[in-house]
């Protein structure tokens, strides 16, 4: 059977039987509201790498159920004809508001925000949790390994140990915003304009009657990338010397340099200490190391620390699955509905559980930063709160605090999207979303929160009129309606 890719059906079942009831309730054109965001940084960071707005807009504008589709809800025989009908001609009316894609973002910031008719805005739930959750975790957990490693090169090297194709290509894009250089995913180079990279595995070594020869083949088909691997065998006894002799037996003669060697196993950095003094001793100081076999930003940063002498990291199954921290736990909540005199009613989701009280209604994000640039605390506020200096603002956490920021400036961190269904923003290019990552890292964030053990712990205040908004919502609602 012909395999036909139109993922608009991925969604959970309740969307579609919730969208089926306002349809029914005659509630599906009622403007409602809802926020995308997430509680916790993942490895107890200070913060996060939004990613995924790309592909969000993707889904949108393929976003259609076609006769394949609409046949198959109707053999589940729960959903109501003119609601099939009203699906088959559906095409997402609302607005979109987001961060864009490679923002710095903390815990319970409303990363996007969709208003527009309620089954409009319920249909996109899991999707786009889907994209944002798996992109950013994966950008985020890059932009980790890229900050241990100093400055080396990064490559990922995850697609075998991804949790499918799809996240091997997409975790393969949000690496390479993240900040790591290049990716061994082939696929990935293609569809995204993602500079590829890889030499060698140990069955070509394995191939040949010797590791000599193996190498020497290598270096004849490809001498400008000649990168050896050296570990096959034995990296000190016999990997290092043949590369050393290809060397100087084909490389040099002709005009060519040793470009490096690869480490895969054992001691990485005893064993690249003792490989950077004999390629020294034999003239080839220009020659990298690179290192690979399970590395993570801790690893990378301890061998750093030991005095490795590394110059290149190949990231593969922690990199591509964010293994220490898997889950982003990103959500998408109701913050509010039009009524019929198109006044915002907002709502709140209330818990005994503290963190899942939810911020209500349609609102603004903000980052304030001081003279220097420096982000100093990010503001949420009602949608379209004027905003004037001094600016009193107030810290959820504690309320008690008196905070007035003056002489500072103010960013809004969100753009429009979409306006009534019609796509309103350019997507820049996966360069342009990766500079802005490196900018950001470099020019705004705080070294302190750059702390893998115990970072400084970003602010997100609220301004007046939304705290008191909150509270009154939860005082009304404590024992529901």
């Amino acid at each position: 059977m012909e395999f036909k890719r139109n993922v608009s059906l991925l969604m959970d079942f309740y969307e579609l039987t919730m969208s089926n009831g306002y349809f029914v309730n005659e509630m599906n054109d009622k403007i409602a509201v809802f926020d995308l965001f997430y509680r916790n940084n993942p490895d107890d960071a200070a913060y996060s790498i939004f990613c995924g707005l790309e592909d969000i807009i993707n889904y949108v504008e393929n976003l259609h159920f076609d006769k394949d589709d609409i046949d198959y809800l109707r053999s589940l025989k729960i959903f109501d004809e003119k609601f099939l009908e009203y699906l088959s001609n559906f095409k997402f009316r609302g607005d979109i508001y987001s961060f864009e894609e490679g923002s710095i973002i903390y815990p319970n910031e409303p990363l996007i925000t969709v208003v527009g008719p309620l089954i409009d805005c319920q249909l996109l739930e899991t999707a786009f949790l889907a994209i944002v959750n798996h992109e950013t975790l994966i950008a985020t957990k890059a932009n980790r390994i890229v900050l241990a490693s100093k400055g080396r090169a990064v490559s990922d090297f995850g697609a075998r140990r991804a949790h499918n194709i799809d996240s091997a290509l997409y975790g393969a894009k949000a690496s390479y915003i993240g900040g790591v250089n290049s990716t061994a995913t082939t696929l990935a180079g293609e569809l995204f304009n993602i500079p590829v990279s890889g030499t060698m595995a140990h069955s070509w070594v394995m191939a040949f009657e010797n590791e000599y020869d193996a190498f020497l083949s290598y270096a004849k088909l490809y001498p400008t990338n000649s990168i050896l691997l050296i570990d096959t065998y034995d990296v000190l006894h016999s990997g290092i010397k043949n590369a050393i002799k290809v060397a100087k037996d084909y490389l040099i003669p002709n005009g060519y340099r040793l470009k490096g060697v690869r480490i895969d196993s054992g001691d990485l950095a005893y064993l690249s200490k003792k490989c950077r003094k004999i390629l020294d001793e034999a003239g080839l100081k220009d020659a990298i190391i690179v290192a690979s076999n399970s590395l993570d930003e801790y690893k990378i940063g301890s061998l750093i620390d030991q005095g490795a002498k590394l110059d290149s990291f190949g990231v593969g199954e922690n990199l591509i699955t964010s293994k220490s921290a898997p889950v982003f736990g990103g959500v998408y909540k109701l913050v509010g509905i039009y009524n019929n005199k198109g006044e915002l009613e907002p709502k709140i989701k209330i818990s005994e559980t503290l963190e899942k009280i939810t911020n209500p209604s349609f609102k603004d994000a903000y980052r304030v930063y001081n003279k220097e640039g420096r982000a100093i605390a990010d503001l949420l506020t009602l949608h379209g709160e004027e905003l004037q200096q001094p600016l009193k603002v107030i810290d959820p956490n504690k309320p008690w605090k008196e905070l007035v920021f003056e002489d500072f400036e103010i960013k809004n961190l969100r753009k429009e999207i979409y306006r009534k269904g019609q796509l309103v923003y350019k997507v820049p290019t996966i360069e342009e979303r990766r500079n802005f990552v490196r900018h950001q890292i470099n020019n705004t964030l705080w070294d302190e929160e750059k702390r893998f053990v115990m970072p400084h712990i970003h602010y997100l205040d609220f301004s007046e009129n939304l705290y008191n908004l909150k509270i009154k919502l939860i005082q009304d609602n404590r024992y529901g309606k």
